[in-house]
């Protein structure tokens, strides 16, 4: 009795650890096990679902507006006016170069219009009387306009004496100091607008028509869990001929700093609810020309050639190659070969957290 007990034991032992073998990531039910002297497998049965379609990308996030601001002139900064890291404001002052030589010609210049003025006047009194030609009264004329236009480039020369913000945004780290000869080669500073900012990603050629502008989408960055929505504001004029890849641009608001430009963001784009065929991702096995699957036809290992589209955790679309009801292989796979003799051991499903 004792003996028979404990063999007892033993083969139930056996039982259960069979009934626990299971694939990564699924939870297997065991419906049926077969008695064969083919090799034994698990297989998913194929059936179409409803999937909320969504594609992932990676992006990087660039400002909205970015600029280095530099001279238009060479000179003396003898003025540095910004805070490393700083707000800066539309119309600010950034850098005032020397400008005395140029205040000292426009003054020259004023009073040479002055003086030229006056002369008008009088050649004019005398042509009225004849006194004068009226090519010397012209010449007068011709004076004081180049006057004034001599005024005007010295006043424009002047302008460009101040680095002006272009728009309201940070500024980065300064490369000059003040007192440094400031050519239009250097850089004084970098500004850039961060809120909003933009994010770039791509997408396959496949998905091109399936993007809109105006349409959302998701992101996540490095070291929050913290998701993010942005907008779709444009798409690339063509297809990326090498990556065969749209490029594509979307805005978010960053009012509170989180998304630094030049960061890795994560995009998850959705592409609304799609019913299609989805099987386990383990199924698929690459090959020279594509992807592969085998399923279980009259007891024997059948090949199929199949076309595949998004992907999940565990999950991959089916486009093209099997039908609904399809006994797909996910098991022993680098075992079976095509027309190998096969049976069922375990008919899989997917985990009901998925």
């Amino acid at each position: 009795m004792i003996i028979l007990a404990i063999l007892l034991l033993y083969l139930l032992k056996i039982f259960v650890l069979e009934e626990e073998v299971v694939e990564p990531g699924y939870t297997p039910i065991k419906k049926e096990l077969y008695k064969s002297s083919g090799l034994p497998v698990d297989i998913y049965i194929a059936r179409e679902e409803n999937k909320s379609n969504t594609i992932y990308s990676s992006g990087t996030i660039i400002p909205n507006e970015e600029v280095d601001l530099t001279s238009e002139i060479s000179g003396r900064v003898v003025n540095l006016n910004i805070k490393e890291g700083g707000y800066v404001r539309k119309g600010q002052l950034i850098a005032k170069l020397n400008d005395e030589e140029l205040v000292a010609q426009i003054k020259k210049v004023e009073f040479e219009e002055q003086l030229a003025d006056q002369t008008k006047v009088r050649q004019k009194k005398l042509l009225e009387i004849n006194a004068i030609s009226k090519e010397e009264y012209d010449m007068a004329v011709t004076r004081v306009n180049t006057l004034s236009a001599d005024k005007e480039f010295l006043q424009a020369q002047l302008e460009k004496t101040s680095v002006i913000a272009p728009f309201s945004g940070k500024i980065g780290l300064k490369n000059i100091s003040n007192g440094a000869y400031l050519t239009p080669n250097e850089v004084i500073a970098t500004l850039v607008q961060t809120d909003p900012v933009k994010i770039d990603f791509t997408v396959p050629e496949k998905y091109a028509q399936k993007i809109k502008v105006g349409q959302e989408v998701r992101l996540t960055i490095d070291g929050s869990n913290r998701i993010f929505t942005a907008t779709v504001i444009a798409l690339d004029s063509k297809i990326d001929e090498a990556l065969r890849t749209l490029r594509v641009r979307a805005t978010t608001k960053n009012k509170e700093g989180f998304l630094y430009p030049g960061s890795f963001v994560r995009v998850q784009i959705p592409l609304g609810d799609e019913a299609s065929i989805m099987i386990p991702t383990e199924a698929i096995i690459p090959i020279l020309k594509g992807k592969k699957v085998f399923v279980l036809e009259n007891g024997v290992a059948v090949e199929k050639i199949v076309k595949t589209g998004l992907r999940t955790e565990s999950k991959i679309q089916i486009e093209e190659g099997l039908s609904i009801g399809d006994s797909v292989v996910v098991s022993a796979l680098m075992t079976v070969k095509q027309d190998m003799e096969i049976s069922v051991r375990y008919i899989v499903e997917a985990s009901q957290s998925e």
